[in-house]
C-alpha cells in the first residue's frame, strides 16, 4: 500500500529523533512492502526564520494532502523574547486549530526493563498502563480575550478559559470509546470545586454516563488526580480532561516511565466516529518532549517517543495495526536487551546515541 506522509522536522532535537522515527518506518515498509511518501514542511522557529511564519501556508497544504503527519519539536531560546510577535509555537497551536485536531491521546506505559529507570518505587509502577486523553482545540489557550496591557495602576493581563458543550461531548465521547475498548474505567479530571467550566464539563459527564452503562466513570479534581499520579499510578485506566490539566498531568507522568523521551502522542481529527471507510481519521504524531536546546545536536536524544508515536500513527491513520504491533514489539525487544539512551541508563548500562537506538529498533523489526 502507498501513504502519503508530511514530515515536519522543526526546532532542537526535533529533526534528530524525526530522523530514527523515519528510519524505522522505512524498515517497516521494507519488510511489510508498503510505500510511504514524505513530503517535509517547516514549522515552528525554523520556520519563522525561513519564511517568517511559524506555519507557512505551503506546510498547512502539505499536512491537508497527507495521510498523516509525523512532528519533531517546536521552540527554543532564539524565539522566546516574551515581546515576540511571532513565537514557534504558535505553528503548533495553528495546526491544531486548521486541521481541528481536539482529540490529544498520551499512552502512558512502564517498560519492566526501565523501572529502575523511574525515581518512583518499583512496587508503585507494576501494573502501569493508562491513556491520558486531553482535550487540544479548547480552554486556555483558544480562549478569547487572551491579551496583555498597561493601565495607570501597572500591567495587567487575562486569559480566558472557555468551553462549549459540543466541545466537551466529543472529547468525552472519545474517551469513553477508548475506556470501552480498555480496562472500562475512566477518570475524568476536573476542577468543579473552583470553575464554572469544570462544573459544565463534569455535568456533561455524568449524562453521558447513561450511554455507556459498562464504562465505570469517576471524577477526581486535578490537584488530586496530580497526586494520585504519583501515589497510584496503576488505578488509572483511561483519563480524560481539559487542554491546560492534560499538558501539565501528561509531563508528571512521563516520570513514571523513566523519561520524557518515552512517551509518544497522537492529536486526531476524529475518535469517536468514522472519516474514513477503514475507520482511521487524520492525525499529527509527536513525541510529548519539547525541542530540548540545551541537548539539540549531541546526538544523545531519546528517539524511542518519536519511534513508538510512529507506531501510533500506523494503528490510528493509516489502518496498520500489525504493522504498529512489529514496531511496539522491536522497542520492547531493544529495551530488554538493554539498549538505553542516556536519559534511561542506570548504572551497569552504555549510553547509545540518537542514531544508534534508531539502528536498533530497525534492524529489530527487519529481523
Amino acid at each position: 500500500m502507498n501513504f502519503s506522509i508530511a514530515v515536519l522536522p522543526g526546532d532542537g532535537i526535533g529533526p534528530e529523533v524525526l530522523t530514527e522515527g523515519v528510519k524505522v518506518l522505512a524498515a517497516v515498509g521494507a519488510s511489510c512492502g508498503h510505500k510511504f511518501q514524505l513530503i517535509h514542511g517547516d514549522v515552528g522557529g525554523y520556520a519563522i526564520d525561513q519564511h517568517g511564519s511559524a506555519l507557512p501556508s505551503s506546510t498547512l497544504d502539505i499536512c491537508r494532502s497527507s495521510d498523516a503527519i509525523l512532528l519533531g519539536a517546536v521552540g527554543g531560546p532564539k524565539w522566546d523574547d516574551p515581546e515576540a510577535k511571532l513565537r514557534p509555537e504558535d505553528g503548533l497551536l495553528a495546526l491544531r486549530r486548521e486541521l481541528k485536531l481536539f482529540a490529544n491521546l498520551r499512552p502512558v506505559k512502564v517498560y519492566p526493563p526501565l523501572i529502575d529507570s523511574s525515581p518512583v518505587k518499583a512496587g508503585v509502577l507494576k501494573g502501569v498502563d493508562m491513556m491520558i486523553v486531553r482535550e487540544l482545540t479548547g480552554g486556555l489557550y483558544f480562549g478569547r480575550p487572551k491579551r496583555r496591557w498597561e493601565n495607570s495602576r501597572g500591567a495587567r493581563a487575562v486569559d480566558t478559559m472557555r468551553y462549549t458543550e459540543q466541545e466537551i461531548q466529543r472529547i468525552l465521547a472519545a474517551a469513553f470509546q477508548l475506556a470501552r475498548g480498555r480496562r472500562r474505567h475512566l477518570t475524568s479530571v476536573d476542577k468543579a470545586n473552583v470553575l464554572e467550566t469544570s462544573r459544565l464539563w463534569r455535568h456533561i459527564a455524568e449524562e453521558m454516563s447513561g450511554a455507556f452503562p459498562d464504562v465505570t466513570l469517576e471524577h477526581m479534581l486535578v490537584d488530586n488526580a496530580a497526586m494520585q499520579l504519583i501515589r497510584q499510578p496503576a488505578h488509572f485506566d483511561v483519563i480524560v480532561t481539559e487542554n491546560t490539566f492534560g499538558d501539565i498531568l501528561t509531563d508528571e507522568a512521563s516520570v513514571l516511565s523513566g523519561s520524557l523521551g518515552m512517551l509518544p502522542s497522537a492529536s486526531l481529527a476524529t475518535t469517536s466516529r468514522v472519516r474514513r471507510k477503514n475507520g482511521t481519521s487524520l492525525g499529527m504524531y509527536e513525541p510529548i518532549h519539547g525541542s530540548a536546546p540545551n541537548i539539540a545536536g549531541r546526538g544523545i536524544a531519546n528517539p524511542l517517543a518519536t519511534i513508538l508515536s510512529v507506531a501510533m500513527m500506523l494503528r490510528l491513520s493509516l489502518g496498520l495495526s500489525k504493522e504498529a504491533a512489529i514496531v511496539e514489539e522491536a522497542v520492547s525487544e531493544v529495551l530488554i536487551e538493554g539498549s538505553r539512551t542516556s536519559d534511561i541508563a542506570t548504572s551497569g548500562y552504555a549510553s547509545l546515541t540518537t542514531g544508534q537506538m534508531g539502528d536498533r529498533v530497525a534492524k529489530a523489526i527487519s529481523r
